[in-house]
């Protein structure tokens, strides 16, 4: 009788797990077919500094996954995302305000299936804190302005830094250089000559 009890009970756990995953993953693919266009940049405001919408904006204009990654400090599937694998010219920025974080100069493949980056483009556009969710402490990297969580930075990358900033696509909205000066970031335009 008991074999037959946890027999059971073994099947309604592995269908309820198929089942979650299944949600989960229909959610991952809907993410990949959402296009860099359809991301929503705020403006910045008259002096010149990023802001972050209300919560409302936000739940209205980020994806699902955006929001939970950006405001709920989750993390996105690897090897399944929109930039891991990107190799195009450009800067990403921060999918919430629109700060610059990062850019394709520095990115590398670290073959975790997350865009990896040596070092932040604008070092004064983000912030690290402790991160002790896993039972260990890690550096949990966070947009400056909007105080969006982006993923984290460890001591294991390459040269010149040694460092790999481990980030979220979900947390990114990436720019191509040719849209650089009409989306308002031409100050970069020399990083690509």
């Amino acid at each position: 009788m008991k074999k037959i009890v946890f027999t059971v009970l073994g099947i309604i756990a592995f269908t309820s797990i198929a089942v979650v995953a299944s949600g989960n993953n229909e959610e991952m693919m809907m993410e990949e077919d959402r296009t860099v266009s359809e991301a929503v940049l705020p403006p910045m405001s008259e002096g010149g500094m990023y802001v972050k919408p209300s919560d409302e904006i936000l739940k209205k204009n980020l994806s699902a996954l955006e929001y939970r990654v950006t405001q709920e400090e989750g993390t996105e599937s690897s090897f399944n995302n929109m930039y891991w694998d990107n190799h195009e010219q450009g800067i990403y920025v921060d999918i919430v305000s629109g700060e610059p974080l990062f850019s394709s100069t520095d990115k590398y493949d670290s073959r975790t299936g997350w865009p990896s980056f040596t070092r932040p483009l604008e070092p004064g556009n983000i912030t690290t804190v402790n991160d002790r969710k896993l039972g260990y402490v890690r550096s949990e990297v966070r947009s400056l302005y909007a105080d969006s969580h982006l993923g984290h930075v460890f001591s294991d990358g390459p040269a010149p830094t040694g460092l790999r900033y481990c980030i979220n696509s979900a947390s990114l909205r990436f720019i191509p250089v040719s849209q650089l000066e009409e989306e308002g970031y031409g100050e970069y335009l020399s990083l690509f000559e």
